[in-house]
């Protein structure tokens, strides 16, 4: 199959479907292997960069989907919904870089770190839908622990938790988490983002 015309098929399902369309189910609906698929989603991106269009594909690990480019963000939130742009505190951010580099991290452990009550933050990304319950912990009590979203990643532009920037202080273990004594016996904070806006790119949802 010529690439002009797997480029506008996949180019069809991905605006069709209005979710994040897995690569083994384009693979299985046009009969082609998956670097044929990654070669004309590439190609379909640059097509939009060249064009100056409005649209772009992410990609969200395994999966891609059909979104606005984030710079529009101001000039189509308004249309699609009233109510004022999302907009992340200190606190919020400081949580949030917390527990993308330290997946299933229950509430306690993020406590710990940033040393103050952490409730209504949590509360906040969980309704931004940020981040998401990563279910409970084998531990007493069975804390639940906490992961980011598919969204934090459309949000923030990346395609996966391993685009995330090297920390520059902390070690990770063999599971990716922080080791949470080596920042107790530190005592020092890591440095973090200025309060920003988010400016995210928005994803067509299907009716």
């Amino acid at each position: 199959m010529e690439q002009k015309k797997i480029k506008g098929i996949i180019e069809s399902i991905l605006f069709a479907a209005g979710r994040e369309v897995k690569i083994n189910e384009l693979m299985s609906a046009l009969e082609v292997s998956s670097d044929e698929i990654i070669n004309a989603i590439d190609s379909l991106k640059q097509d939009y960069q060249n064009e100056e269009r409005g649209i772009d594909i992410l990609k969200l690990e395994d999966s891609f989907q059909m979104c606005t480019k984030k710079e529009y963000y101001e000039y189509i939130y308004p249309i699609f919904d009233k109510r004022s742009k999302p907009n992340l505190s200190q606190a919020a951010l400081e949580t949030l870089s917390i527990i993308a580099y330290n997946p299933r991290i229950t509430r306690a452990e993020i406590e710990i770190i940033r040393g103050v009550n952490t409730d209504g933050t949590i509360y906040k990304l969980l309704d931004y839908n940020l981040i998401e319950e990563a279910g409970k912990l084998d531990a007493p009590g069975r804390p639940m622990t906490y992961k980011t979203s598919k969204e934090f990643l459309k949000m923030f532009g990346i395609s996966s938790l391993d685009e995330l920037p090297e920390l520059p202080r902390y070690k990770l273990d063999e599971n990716r988490q922080i080791v949470i004594d080596e920042i107790l016996e530190e005592k020092a904070e890591a440095p973090m983002p200025e309060r920003e806006e988010i400016q995210p790119n928005l994803c067509r949802r299907k009716e």
